[in-house]
């Protein structure tokens, strides 16, 4: 769960680094095993992205601004 801006750009730069990885796989891995490995990174980047859009929907408590 993700408690305030710092978490929420320290997950932002982890789906990225995520992202990043996969993209670089693409280019090097065969077909078959790319989508052996890229299940596992996609459901993280989909676990985390979850995690950043409830943050976001909700706006900041007067006590944090």
């Amino acid at each position: 769960m993700i408690r305030n801006d710092v978490e929420l750009q320290a997950a932002q730069e982890y789906v990225l680094r995520f992202e990043r990885i996969l993209a670089a796989a693409r280019k090097t891995y065969a077909p078959e095993a790319y989508e052996a490995m890229a299940g596992s990174y996609l459901a993280e980047i989909a676990r985390v992205n979850a995690e950043i859009l409830e943050y976001l929907k909700h706006a900041p408590s007067k006590e944090a601004a």
